[in-house]
C-alpha cells in the first residue's frame, strides 16, 4: 500500500532500513508470557546504530532544503542522539556542533572522554562539555559565534524531537505493520523506552495514518519513562508533538490522551542512573539471546517489560514488540554496574 503521507516527506537516506524484526523464542520460553519480537533499531548503522538514525534521516533532509551549513545539538554528555547526529553529519558533510550537559551523576573516572563522547570527537564533531547550568550561556554563544563566522546553523533539538525528526517513526510505524503481516502475527502492543517525546509520537501518529489508510489496526503504545521525574511532562510532549506531525502530514487523524501509555515505574532514581532491575535485564538478554542492551534507555526499558510480563499484566496478549533503540555504546562507562 502506498503511504503518500510517509513516502512524500523529504528523507536523506542514511540507515540500514527496514531494520529486522526477530523472535526472541529462548527468552519467551524462560517468561513463559507472551511471544516477545525484537524490532533491531539498533542496528540502523550510523556508528553502532540507534533510533536516532530515524530522525535524522528526516531532520538532515530539512537542513539541506533549508541550505544550512552547520548542524548544532544538545544532550547529556553520554548522549547516543549527539554520537548519532556526529555520525549522520560526517556522511552528509556537514560541521557538527555538539553541547552536552553532565547532567547525569555518574562516577566514571572517563564518563566525560569514553564512549558515546569518544565517538563524537572520532566523527569529527566539535564537542563542549559544560556544566548544567553554563549549559545556556555554552549554546547561546556557539550559536552567536557560528553567525558571526556567517555560517547557517540548523539547530536539533534535544533527542531529535521534533514533528520534522518524529517523521521517521512514522516509517517505522509502516515497517512494523508490514513485518508483523509476513511473519503471520497480530501486531498488539509495542513496547519502547520514551525520553524525548518523539519516538513514542511518531509511532503513535505513524499507527493512526496507516489506520486512515485502511492497512490494520493501530497497535498500543507503551512508552517507559526513563528520563522525567515529572509524571505530568513526558505525556504532554508526546500529544503535542503528535499533533504536530497529524498536522504537518494533513492527516484527518487523532490520537486519543488515553493513548499515550507512559509507564512511571522504572525511572529510579532518574536518568542515566541504571537501576539493579536495569542491570539483571541487560544480563538476560545478553545470556539467552546474544543481544546487548543500554544502560540509559533500552535496559531500563526492557527490564519494565519484563517484569510487567511477570505481574501479568500482558496476560491475554499473544505477541510482544519492544523496539531496541540503540545506545550500547555507553557501556564502557557503565562497567562499575556490572561488577
Amino acid at each position: 500500500m502506498n503511504h503518500a503521507w510517509i513516502s512524500d516527506a523529504p528523507r536523506l537516506e542514511l540507515g540500514f532500513l527496514p531494520t529486522p524484526l526477530v523472535p526472541l523464542e529462548r527468552l519467551s520460553a524462560r517468561l513463559g508470557g507472551p511471544r516477545l519480537w525484537l524490532k533491531r533499531d539498533d542496528c540502523t548503522g550510523l556508528a553502532t546504530g540507534g533510533n536516532k538514525t530515524r530522525k535524522l534521516e528526516y531532520l538532515l533532509a530539512d537542513a539541506i532544503r533549508q541550505q544550512a551549513d552547520a548542524i548544532v545539538t544538545f544532550g547529556a554528555v553520554q548522549s547516543n542522539h549527539a554520537r548519532q547526529t556526529a555520525a549522520a553529519c560526517a556522511a552528509a558533510g556537514l560541521p557538527c556542533h555538539l553541547v552536552l550537559a553532565r547532567k547525569v551523576p555518574w562516577p566514571h573516572p572517563h564518563y566525560d572522554t569514553s564512549g558515546n563522547v569518544l565517538l563524537d570527537r572520532l566523527l569529527g564533531a566539535d564537542v563542549q562539555v559544560v556544566a548544567p547550568d553554563a549549559f545556556a550561556d555554552a549554546r547561546a554563544a556557539l550559536l552567536d559565534r557560528l553567525e558571526r563566522d556567517g555560517r547557517l546553523p540548523y539547530v536539533i533539538p534535544v533527542g531529535g524531537s521534533s514533528h520534522v525528526g518524529a517523521m521517521g517513526y512514522t516509517r517505522c510505524a509502516m515497517e512494523l505493520m508490514e513485518q508483523s503481516r509476513a511473519l503471520e502475527f497480530a501486531l498488539t502492543d509495542v513496547v519502547h523506552a520514551s525520553s524525548s517525546a518523539g519516538t513514542q509520537a511518531g509511532l503513535l501518529a505513524g499507527f493512526a495514518g496507516l489506520v486512515l489508510d485502511g492497512d490494520g489496526t493501530a497497535p498500543r503504545v507503551h512508552g517507559i519513562n526513563v528520563s522525567e521525574v515529572d509524571p505530568t511532562v513526558l505525556p504532554k510532549d508526546v500529544q503535542r508533538l503528535v499533533g504536530e506531525v497529524i498536522a504537518e502530514r494533513g492527516l484527518d487523524a487523532a490520537v486519543a490522551a488515553e493513548d499515550v501509555r507512559l509507564d512511571d515505574r522504572y525511572l529510579g532514581d532518574g536518568y542515566g542512573l541504571p537501576t539493579e532491575a536495569t542491570v539483571a535485564a541487560i544480563r538476560l538478554l545478553a545470556g539467552t539471546e546474544g543481544v546487548l542492551l543500554d544502560p540509559v534507555y533500552s535496559g531500563k526499558a526492557f527490564a519494565a517489560l519484563v517484569d510487567r510480563i511477570e505481574r501479568g499484566e500482558f496476560a491475554g496478549v499473544d505477541d510482544v514488540v519492544f523496539i531496541h533503540t540503540g545506545g550500547t555504546a555507553s557501556l564502557a562507562v557503565y562497567d562499575t554496574a556490572f561488577i
